[in-house]
């Protein structure tokens, strides 16, 4: 196998000035993104001792993001996109300075670490779907795919440098110091993206009733076998086996450690997706590609249970690392399926549910891991008790769906299914 197979291309940053800007604001806004989740993780457990409330506080962000993002979609559709996007950036700009002077104040308010979740959540979903519309604009036909994998490596790097830079900055200076950070990143990225072009869309968006829209959207997932069967394996590791809210409890408890811990813990699942995503090349060449998906989240399973039986932070670190592999690989062959066996008239409606499972699933399961947490008495015990039980998840859908064990990227292109029908569509693979 040839290097040149395996890494990712960096084409697009050598032909385009406008998405090297974009590459640049994305890189430092997801190192800002992550220093403001884990500083708002460990100031609401600080405040609170409760690992329930850190996981509400994911589900109120999570809960706002999702609005943002459908209500953002038709946004990117009426809109010049860069508009949209400096707008709503600077709008971010001014809430995490609110946090910053919340953090700052002798008794911070919990409430308002709530509602400026709720503000940046929104408001950051309004403006997601603009800069993922503005890229195909940014670069030729032939380099969207390497545009997506480069994106990708920006998020795996901040998550792989954020949350550890946000426990040394939150041990040190203060919480503050964090949000203070990411605000003065945010401006940062408004001057990067200043020089961009106006982005209007090409034509008016179609006017159709909303809701008949999403039913048609889910008559096809009913009788689409591949399709259903992703987003049922992905709730089995997403909602089931979910542990970061757990991790400022195991961090300064279980292990003994404070902020600098919980940011190491934070830090090791996007250390193993960063090395999944440089090596990601194998994904579009397996042929058993369902196969290929349920092993990944099998190895997603293991390791969280494995992570949640570790006696030492060492190994529990080496896990979540491994977690965080089977993560990518999962993402990645999903996404994929997807596209290959959604018809081209539905790949936006069907897209946006994976998009909105993918919003609100890991919140739900945050949330879920606290109460189990709550109920067992111990954090360690519920991640190794929900990667169990995605485990079991994943067997189900496994046997439940057969349509998902057969499915490959290497039959003919995606075909339609009437929505009455329960089948898969036909490919030379069934």
């Amino acid at each position: 196998m040839r290097l040149g197979e395996v890494v990712v291309d960096v084409a697009p940053l050598r032909s385009s000035r406008d998405f090297r800007l974009v590459f640049a604001t994305q890189a430092i806004s997801m190192l800002g993104t992550h220093l403001t989740s884990v500083a708002a993780s460990l100031q609401i457990y600080d405040l609170t001792g409760s690992s329930v409330q850190v996981g509400l506080m994911s589900l109120v962000l999570g809960m706002s993001l999702l609005v943002g993002l459908v209500v953002g979609g038709l946004l990117a559709d009426r809109a010049d996109r860069r508009r949209v996007v400096l707008v709503t950036r600077a709008v971010t700009a001014v809430v995490i300075t609110g946090l910053a002077v919340n953090a700052a104040l002798p008794d911070p308010h919990v409430w308002f670490v709530y509602v400026a979740a709720v503000l940046a959540g929104g408001v950051s979903g309004l403006g997601g779907p603009a800069m993922m519309a503005a890229t195909p604009s940014l670069v030729p036909p032939g380099q969207l795919a390497a545009a997506g994998a480069l994106t990708t490596l920006t998020a795996q790097l901040g998550g792989m440098v954020g949350p550890s830079l946000a426990g040394v900055i939150a041990a040190g200076p203060g919480i503050a110091w964090c949000f203070a950070i990411d605000a003065a990143i945010y401006v940062v990225g408004l001057a990067l993206l200043a020089p961009l072009p106006g982005m209007p869309p090409e034509g008016a968006a179609q006017e159709q009733h909303p809701l008949k829209a999403m039913a048609e959207g889910l008559r096809f997932l009913r009788g689409n076998q591949v399709v259903a069967g992703l987003l049922l394996i992905d709730v089995c590791a997403v909602v089931f086996a979910m542990p970061y809210a757990l991790f400022p409890e195991l961090g300064t408890e279980h292990f003994g450690g404070g902020p600098s811990t919980v940011g190491l813990l934070y830090t090791a699942p996007a250390v193993g997706s960063f090395c999944g995503a440089l090596a990601s090349g194998w994904t579009g060449r397996v042929h058993h590609t369902g196969r290929a998906l349920i092993g990944a989240v099998v190895v997603w399973g293991v390791a969280i249970t494995c992570f949640g039986l570790s006696p030492n932070l060492g190994t529990a670190l080496v896990f979540l690392a491994l977690a965080g592999l089977g993560d990518t690989a999962s993402e990645i062959l999903r996404r994929a399926l997807l596209q290959h066996y959604t018809p081209d008239r539905l790949q936006g409606r069907v897209g946006s549910l994976w998009l909105a499972q993918a919003t609100a699933g890991p919140s739900v399961g945050n949330l879920e891991a606290g109460l189990v947490a709550r109920a067992l008495g111990s954090s360690a015990g519920a991640a190794a008790v929900g990667g169990l039980v995605c485990l079991a998840g994943v067997a189900t859908v496994a046997l439940a769906v057969p349509g998902l064990r057969r499915a490959t990227l290497h039959g003919p292109p995606a075909t339609e299914v009437h929505p009455a029908t329960a089948e898969a569509p036909s490919t030379a693979a069934d």
